[in-house]
């Protein structure tokens, strides 16, 4: 296992060259102090979810291009289970949740996939962290509710969520470099939803983790299109990473084609909306399955594999295939034996997630050196 994980390939990714706007951005970054930040955006199942993977590569990230803030986070506590390491909040008992894995319901559930609405005045939402600017991002509808916004405890403003139809909503406030900690509180006893909140910092680069345990690639597409992208075009996202697959590979409603369909649908919407931003899709890893007496493998995960690939190439999208780093078909057990992989043969330790994080990093950054080099000679310097 180590073995493979220490011994890169020589090309670890597929359609490497998709990298280059990212890498370009990154360049300009480390060349000038005074670029704006760079936005790096997640969307997966629980591998995502739990922030774990995505907080090692934030890590990583920031301490080498610079810490750009939190980004986009989900408001209040949308599910159990959901966390940020870069940013902590929680809100009132009387939220309720929408979308998440299924996305039932009406599709307007932000850039994030889950929104949390109440209809009772006097409830709230807050988080913490660090930034330099801070943005509520809501829903628009007929008959919304005001709410009042509170920094570090202080009255900022009030704005009403009522509208004509039912649309993206945002406000933005400028901040003092630091941390803060910030709340919404309804006003009145009429519908609010709100999507997140938005927190950055003037420089550097946010990698910002937006997982639903359980989730498939497919419920992006029941996302309201108009809305995730609107979201999507305010963040300017550098990259977005889609990390999904291991659920997928045991639904009995997939076929091989479908699911092909399905993902190279959703790579041409997310690169409509968004058509500067590199699309990087992290492959699933080994899984396995636990019976009443032993574990098999889940082979599923050969053919989402397969699928995804073929519609990275059909859609100039790169792909990093996860199961082959750790060690190929079958590697999880080993992850297992090691403490690297939990019990249930689908998830990672938290040691597992960073050594995941350190690799992807690496091969991230072993690519940007040839870019870097052949930028450099390309010039004729």
């Amino acid at each position: 296992m180590n073995a493979a994980l220490d011994d890169p390939p020589d090309q670890p990714f597929d359609q490497p060259g998709a990298l280059a706007p990212v890498f370009e951005q990154l360049l300009r970054m480390s060349a000038n102090g005074d670029q704006p930040p760079l936005h790096v955006i997640q969307f997966g199942d629980s591998h995502t979810a739990a922030d774990e993977w995505t907080g090692g590569l934030r890590e990583e990230i920031q301490q080498r291009f610079g810490n750009g803030g939190s980004g986009f986070s989900l408001a209040g506590r949308p599910f159990l289970g959901y966390r940020r390491f870069d940013i902590r909040g929680g809100g009132s008992a009387l939220w309720h949740s929408e979308g998440l894995r299924t996305g039932a319901g009406d599709g307007f559930y932000g850039l994030g996939g889950v929104s949390i609405e109440t209809t009772r005045a006097g409830q709230s939402v807050y988080a913490r962290g660090e930034c330099d600017s801070l943005e509520v991002d809501y829903l628009v509808q007929p008959g919304g509710g005001a709410v009042a916004v509170y920094v570090d405890e202080e009255r900022r403003d009030e704005f009403s969520t009522d509208g004509v139809q039912m649309a993206p909503g945002a406000v933005r406030y400028d901040l003092s470099p630091g941390l803060h900690t910030f709340k919404v509180v309804t006003l009145e006893p009429r519908p609010v939803r709100l999507f997140g909140w938005v927190a950055d910092r003037n420089a550097g680069v946010t990698y910002e983790a937006l997982g639903i345990n359980g989730a498939e690639a497919g419920v992006m597409l029941k996302w309201n299109e108009i809305m995730l992208a609107t979201y999507l075009q305010r963040r300017s996202p550098a990259m977005i990473v889609l990390s999904y697959g291991t659920n997928e590979a045991s639904d009995p409603s997939w076929t091989p084609e479908a699911y092909e369909a399905m993902f190279s649908s959703l790579l041409a919407q997310l690169r409509q909306a968004a058509p500067t931003a590199t699309i990087l899709v992290l492959g699933p890893g080994d899984r396995w399955t636990r019976t009443r007496y032993s574990v098999r493998l889940v082979a599923g995960i050969d053919w989402v594999i397969a699928a995804q690939k073929r519609a990275c190439a059909a859609n100039r999208c790169v792909y990093w295939d996860t199961r082959q780093r750790m060690g190929g078909r079958g590697s999880m057990r080993d992850w297992v034996d090691a403490g690297l992989g939990q019990i249930d043969y689908v998830h990672f330790t938290a040691a597992g997630y960073r050594r995941l994080a350190e690799v992807l990093f690496a091969d991230l950054m072993g690519q940007y050196e040839i870019y870097k080099k052949a930028r450099t000679e390309q010039a004729g310097f």
